[in-house]
């Protein structure tokens, strides 16, 4: 059989939380490679001049998620990817890259709570996709951004146990 399972799965220690801390960005197009294979990367290599821009998050603010899809009848499967980021406070900086960010197709490297990295929109890219920005009402609400990537990939989204390359 072509789809045969290759192991099983235990329960293991429970020292895993939930969450994201940053998130670093990157244009799809300004990947030239990726090192790695069977859901995990070691490396990637940027187009020259390019890199990640890291997004730093407030703590139990923002996470992500992949949805499994499939078809019985078609025969197909993919998985949604989901990213949702907090931005707190509105200002003209913040607002302008949130303009840049609608008009790419872009790669995430996603760190857990876990300091896991995971790569999302792969293959395929994400999109900016929905949120907003608000003032609130009250002094304690938040004022700024909510942000929500999405994309749809052949696999769910892989291990990155490389650095970034990110901008100086």
């Amino acid at each position: 059989m072509p789809c045969a399972l290759t192991q099983s799965y235990t329960l293991d220690c429970r020292d895993s939380i939930g969450g994201i801390k940053e998130v670093w960005f990157a244009a799809h197009e300004d990947i030239a490679t990726w090192t790695g294979s069977n859901g995990a990367y070691t490396a990637v290599t940027m187009d020259a001049g390019k890199y990640f821009w890291k997004y730093e998050l407030v703590k139990e603010s923002s996470n992500f998620a992949e949805a499994v899809n499939t078809n019985v009848q078609n025969g197909t499967v993919f998985y949604a990817q989901t990213l949702e980021i907090i931005l707190n406070k509105l200002q003209v900086n913040t607002r302008n890259e949130i303009l840049l960010l609608a008009k790419n197709r872009l790669v995430a490297l996603v760190k857990d709570n876990n300091d896991k990295i995971w790569v999302l929109g792969y293959a395929n890219g994400l999109d900016l996709t929905g949120g907003g920005s608000g003032t609130g009402t009250a002094f304690g609400d938040r004022n700024g951004y909510t942000l929500t990537f999405t994309g749809n990939e052949k696999e769910l989204g892989a291990l990155f146990t490389g650095t970034p390359p990110v901008s100086a």
